[in-house]
């Protein structure tokens, strides 16, 4: 089976989250020759494949099988891989079933490699992703089998294929600030106090604020203001308390504490409660470690480009392999369909990512970067 008939087999999975659809039994078996171990809880499969060739240092690569629901306004049935004119349309193609395998099939062609290598697997990406690869994590963490080094295999690319490969990912916190007023009659402005009012004063001073300079590799962290609600919707009563949530899509140089810091100078002295939950954390690997120079070499020789270092977008589940230490970067195809109608690659952006990533395997087996 070469690398289009493997990816065709995927993309006929009926893998929508958290199922796999009986993907992650086809991939275990073809890779017969590794170590598999099911990692299973909350209704979510995760599958992890291991072999040891050498002793020296052990390379991961990521991903997840599940895709979302297709929706509607499709040409074709989401789940019947359609290809025409070299193109591929089907549920999965761009997120993020090439990666898969690509990922795959370079680990089944690996004769010789000076450490190991292994395949992370998991259902449960697209949904609420906390049985997935968090779960398969903590048990590599038990039995002392963590990575040093890890490939996420998500779209990233975003003209042409290798311009860009991501080295970190902005972190999210949500926040929810209820402003407390008095509720009276609008005839009586004096025996209320409007929380409306209140707020008005504080907004040009929050509003879109940088909280940070950014740096090399984040663009300054931005306090978005997302929904503001307060009223009855009536014309006669000032409302008794006002609801304002927001978010803040931050780099590694704002922290939840520097929100709360922010916000408690800013509201000072009015009455109000704030909760701030952080659904992702920040992180980035930087350009000079092993694993960012030697897919940046990868990619060069089998692409002729130089890809981008970038740490745009939203979040993937390699922000919780970075927060066990292990250097990860994702590379993989052109991101333009994902979650789309008619979503679709190419056959040579795959043939290329198998290449690449059976490049970066060689290279990295012999500390060439």
């Amino acid at each position: 089976m070469n690398i289009i008939d493997l990816f065709l087999k995927l993309l006929s999975f009926e893998s929508v989250t958290p199922d796999d659809g009986g993907s992650l039994e086809f991939v275990k078996s073809y890779l017969s020759d590794f170590e598999t171990t099911y990692i299973n809880e909350g209704g979510v499969k995760n599958l992890f494949l291991y072999k040891k060739f050498g002793d020296k240092e052990h390379l991961c690569f990521a991903g997840h099988v599940d895709v979302v629901p297709p929706g509607y306004g499709w040409n074709s049935n989401a789940f019947v891989p359609k290809v025409e004119d070299g193109v591929i349309y089907a549920r999965g193609a761009q997120d993020m079933k090439s990666g898969v395998a690509a990922s795959i099939q370079a680990l089944k062609n690996v004769s010789d490699f000076d450490g190991a290598l292994s395949l992370l697997l998991t259902s449960d990406e697209e949904g609420d992703a906390k049985y997935g690869t968090q779960i398969v994590l903590e048990y590599l963490k038990d039995k002392d089998m963590l990575p040093d080094c890890c490939i996420v295999a998500e779209p990233t690319c975003k003209e042409r294929f290798g311009d860009a490969i991501k080295v970190g990912r902005r972190g999210s916190i949500n926040g929810i600030l209820k402003l407390k007023g008095k509720q009276g009659h609008a005839a009586y402005p004096q025996k209320a106090i409007n929380p409306i009012h209140q707020i008005s004063k504080v907004l040009p001073k929050i509003a879109g604020v940088d909280l940070d300079s950014g740096d090399e590799y984040f663009a300054p962290s931005k306090f978005v203001i997302t929904d503001i609600r307060s009223g009855m919707e009536v014309t006669n009563v000032t409302p008794g308390e006002l609801k304002m949530m927001f978010n803040v899509r931050n780099s590694t140089k704002t922290t939840q504490d520097d929100i709360k810091a922010f916000v408690d100078d800013t509201f000072s002295g009015l009455d109000y409660e704030l909760e701030l939950v952080q659904s992702a954390y920040p992180f980035v690997t930087n350009s000079d470690t092993k694993i960012v120079q030697t897919i940046d070499k990868a990619i060069q020789e089998v692409c002729d480009i130089t890809p981008k270092h970038s740490t745009a977008g939203g979040t993937s589940d390699a922000r919780f392999i970075a927060r066990y230490g292990i250097d990860v970067i994702e590379f993989g195809v052109i991101n333009d369909t994902i979650h789309a109608p008619n979503e679709r690659t190419t056959i040579k952006e795959v043939e290329d990512l198998y290449r690449v990533f059976s490049k970066t395997i060689e290279l990295y087996s012999k500390d060439i970067a």
